[in-house]
C-alpha cells in the first residue's frame, strides 16, 4: 500500500498574554517551545479601547484578560528573544489597531526584520466591537477610514501580512444564528472592501491583491453539521462576492482565509469536564472538510467558563489539537463530504437565506448604517433572548446544565481556587508606576526617543485631513508616545461613540402567561412596587470599568423589562461613580452590575462604597459574571446582597431572586409567590 501525501496541518495557536509583557513573553516562548506554530496576542482592555494603566477607567483591568501595552518599550519586551520575521503573528485588537501594527512593525525594524517578510493578523473589525464586544473607540465613519489606511499601507509595505480579519466570532456569541453571521460578516467585507476601493488609495489592479488578503475569523458551535455548512456556505458567499462585485478574476484571491477559535459561549461553569469533548466537536467542525478547512485553529481550555485557564490547561487544548492532526489519519483523504445531499441541501439553505438577509443589509446603505441605526444590535439581542428561552424551557439542552444535572464529585474542580490561574492584584501598581518612569525618561538613555509632543500635533493634523494616517501613527510609535497618548489625540479629533444597546426595541422572547414563571414575577413586581407606594420598581443594570461583553447585561435587562421593572442601561464602559450618579438621579430600587473581565473584585466595592456614602446603603447591590467562589464570598461580605454566575441560567428566576433582595432591603415580608 502506497503512503498518502498528508496535508500540512493547519496553524496552531493559544489565545494568550496576561499581567504584564514579560510575564507574556514568557509564556509565548513556552507555547512555542511545546509546538504551538503561531502566536496569537490578547491585549489587556486599556490597551484595547485606547486607555493607558493610570486612566480612571483602567481600574481594575489592567493585564486581567490580555497583556497591557503602553508603549514601544511595552512591544519590545513581548517580543524579546522572539524573532518577528520567523513568526506568524496574530494580534486581537480592533479600535487601536493600527497603533499596535505600528508598534509591531517599529519593534520588528529594531530586530533587522524585513518588513515585507512579516506574517500575520491584526483582526480590526470594529463592526463586531459596536455589536458584541464593545472595544470601540471612535465613530463608524473614522473607525472605517483607519481600517482603510491599515489595509493600503500594508498592501504597498506589508504585502504578506492581514490587515483585517472579517471576525464573526464575538456575533455568534452576541447570540447570532448561523445565517446571521454569515451575513453580518459579509455585509461588514463588503463595507470595508467598498471604502477600500472609493478611497483612491489602492488603483483598481491591484484590488485582487487586497481581497487576497482578507483573511476571516469565525466561531465553531456544538451542532457541528451545521457549523461545517456553515464554514462552506462563507466559502461560496465570498467567492460570488469578489467575483461579481469586485470583478476579481484569480481565484487564489477568491479563495474564503479563515481562522477560528471554537465557541466560548457553550462552555459551562456546572460539569465544566463536559467542555473537553464540546472543544472537539467544535473544532472538527473547521477541520474535517478539507475544502472549507481553517487556516488556524484555536481552542479555548475547558475551565474558561470558571476564570483564566493556567499553561496546563492551554496545553491540554494544544494536544486536542495536535492529537487529530498528528495521530489521525485526517489530512491523508480529500473532502469528506464531496457529493453529500445532506450537505448539499443544508449549505443552500444557508447561502439562500444569508444572502436575502445581506440584501436587507444593503437596502438600509450596508453594514455601517445599519449599525447606527441599531437594527444589527437588536437583531441579535432577540436570536440570544430566544436562545436563553429555549435553554431555560428545556427544548434546548445542555448536559450538566439543565439536563443530566447529577453529578460524582469533579476532582479537576476539588479545589476550585486552585482551578484556574489568578491574575496578582499587586500587578496594576507596577504597570502605573512603570508607565510613569517611562513617561519621565523616555527622551533620555538609553531610549532617546524624541519627544512625543510633535509627533502627536502631526497625527492630528493628519486626522483633520483625508491622507493616509499609519505613517504619523509610526513616527508617534517611534517618539515613545503612548496607548492613551496616541487614542487621546485621535479622540480631540474624530470624538468617541456609544453604541446602540438594542434592549429598548428587542422584542418578548418568554410568555407571561397565567401559571408562568415570567406571570409569576411580574406580580410579584407589581405587588411590591404597590407596597413601595411606586408606580414601577426601576432596576439600573451598570457595566463598571472596560469589559464590554454585554450579552449577560442586555438579557438580565430585556426579562427585567418584560417582568415589568422599569429599566435603566446606559450601555457599557461607565466608572463606578457614573453608576452610583445614575442610581441616585434615577430612584432606582435595585442597581446589578456586571463583570466578565475580572475587574470585580475593585469596582464592585467601590460602587457599595459611593452607594453608602451618599446615604443610599438601602439600595440593594447584585452582581454577575465569571466570578470564581472566594471572590464571590468576598462581594457577599463587602455588601452585595447576591451573586450570580454562568451556571445561573434561569434568568426569570434571577429576576425573582432581585424583587426579593428589594423587599429585604425595605424590610418588605417575603411574598409567598412562586418565581
Amino acid at each position: 500500500m502506497t503512503e498518502r501525501q498528508k496535508d500540512r496541518p493547519w496553524l496552531m495557536r493559544t489565545y494568550a498574554g496576561h499581567s504584564t509583557a514579560e510575564a507574556s513573553n514568557e509564556l509565548y516562548r513556552r507555547n512555542l517551545a511545546k509546538g504551538q506554530t503561531g502566536l496569537s496576542v490578547a491585549f489587556d482592555l486599556p490597551t484595547q479601547t485606547g486607555y493607558d494603566p493610570d486612566h480612571v477607567l483602567a481600574r481594575g483591568e489592567v493585564g486581567r484578560v490580555g497583556v497591557p501595552v503602553s508603549h514601544i518599550g511595552d512591544m519590545r519586551r513581548l517580543f524579546q528573544d522572539i524573532p518577528l520575521e520567523q513568526m506568524n503573528t496574530s494580534m486581537t485588537i480592533n479600535a487601536t489597531a493600527m497603533w499596535l501594527l505600528a508598534l509591531y512593525q517599529v519593534v520588528a525594524e529594531e530586530q533587522g526584520a524585513d518588513i515585507t517578510e512579516l506574517q500575520g493578523t491584526t483582526q480590526n473589525d470594529i463592526v463586531k466591537e459596536y455589536l458584541s464586544r464593545g472595544t470601540h473607540v471612535f465613530p463608524p465613519g473614522p473607525s472605517l477610514r483607519l481600517t482603510t489606511d491599515m489595509i493600503a499601507y500594508t498592501v504597498s509595505h506589508m504585502p504578506k501580512w492581514n490587515p483585517i480579519n472579517i471576525c464573526s466570532y464575538h456575533l455568534q456569541e452576541a447570540g447570532a444564528t448561523p445565517v446571521q453571521e454569515i451575513a453580518y460578516a459579509m455585509s461588514t467585507a463588503i463595507s470595508v472592501l467598498d471604502a477600500v476601493r472609493d478611497s483612491g488609495q489602492v488603483p483598481p489592479e491591484r484590488m485582487g491583491d487586497v481581497v487576497g488578503r482578507i483573511s476571516f475569523f469565525v466561531n465553531a458551535g456544538v451542532r457541528f453539521v451545521e457549523e461545517m455548512c456553515k464554514m462552506r456556505a462563507f466559502g461560496r458567499i465570498w467567492d460570488r462576492i469578489t467575483r461579481e462585485r469586485y470583478g476579481i478574476e484569480n481565484p487564489k484571491h477568491r479563495r474564503f482565509r479563515y481562522g477560528v477559535q471554537v465557541n466560548s459561549l457553550g462552555l459551562t461553569e456546572a460539569q465544566p469536564e463536559n467542555n473537553v469533548q464540546r472543544i472537539v466537536l467544535e473544532m472538527l467542525a473547521v477541520t474535517l472538510s478539507k475544502d472549507a478547512r481553517a487556516r488556524a485553529v484555536q481552542l479555548p481550555a475547558w475551565n474558561e467558563a470558571l476564570g483564566l485557564p493556567r499553561p496546563w490547561d492551554q496545553q491540554w487544548s494544544l494536544r486536542i489539537q495536535q492529537v487529530l492532526a498528528y495521530e489521525s489519519d485526517l489530512l491523508e483523504y480529500g473532502d469528506l463530504f464531496e457529493g453529500s445531499t445532506v450537505v448539499e441541501a443544508k449549505v443552500e439553505e444557508l447561502v439562500e437565506a444569508s444572502l436575502a438577509e445581506m440584501g436587507r443589509i444593503e437596502e438600509m446603505g450596508g453594514a455601517m448604517a445599519a449599525v447606527e441605526s441599531g437594527y444589527l444590535k437588536s437583531r441579535l439581542v432577540s436570536s440570544h433572548a430566544a436562545r436563553r428561552a429555549r435553554i431555560e424551557s428545556g427544548e434546548e439542552k445542555i448536559i450538566g446544565v439543565n439536563a443530566f444535572e447529577g453529578t460524582e464529585p469533579n476532582p479537576l474542580t476539588a479545589d476550585l481556587d486552585t482551578a484556574i490561574q489568578t491574575v496578582d492584584p499587586a500587578v496594576e501598581a507596577r504597570v502605573v508606576e512603570a508607565l510613569g518612569r517611562w513617561r519621565d525618561t523616555r527622551y533620555q538613555p538609553p531610549f532617546n526617543h524624541p519627544r512625543p509632543c510633535k509627533a502627536l500635533e502631526a497625527l492630528k493634523e493628519a486626522a483633520k485631513g483625508d491622507g493616509n494616517l499609519m505613517e504619523a501613527t509610526l513616527e508617534c510609535a517611534r517618539a515613545g508616545a503612548t496607548t492613551g497618548e496616541w487614542a487621546g489625540a485621535l479622540r480631540e479629533v474624530f470624538g468617541e461613540y456609544r453604541a446602540p444597546t438594542g434592549v429598548s426595541s428587542a422584542p418578548f422572547a418568554v410568555p407571561a402567561e397565567a401559571g408562568s414563571a415570567l406571570a409569576d414575577v411580574r406580580r410579584k413586581v407589581e405587588v411590591t412596587a404597590r407596597d413601595l407606594g411606586v408606580g414601577k420598581l426601576r432596576f439600573l443594570v451598570g457595566k463598571p470599568g472596560l469589559d464590554g461583553h454585554s450579552n449577560g447585561a442586555e438579557q438580565i435587562a430585556v426579562r427585567a423589562r418584560d417582568a415589568g421593572f422599569e429599566v435603566v442601561y446606559q450601555g457599557i464602559r461607565l466608572t463606578p461613580e457614573q453608576i452610583v450618579d445614575a442610581a441616585l438621579a434615577e430612584d432606582v430600587h435595585a442597581v446589578g452590575l456586571s463583570i466578565l473581565s475580572g475587574s470585580h473584585a475593585q469596582l464592585v466595592p467601590d460602587v457599595l462604597e459611593r452607594l453608602r456614602g451618599a446615604g443610599a446603603a438601602d439600595i440593594p447591590v447584585i452582581a454577575g459574571g465569571i466570578i470564581p467562589n472566594a471572590d464571590a464570598e468576598q462581594l457577599r461580605a463587602a455588601g452585595v446582597a447576591a451573586v450570580f454566575t454562568p451556571k445561573d441560567f434561569d434568568i426569570t428566576g434571577i429576576i425573582g431572586r432581585i424583587v426579593d433582595e428589594i423587599r429585604t432591603a425595605n424590610k418588605l415580608d417575603p411574598l409567598e409567590v412562586p418565581a
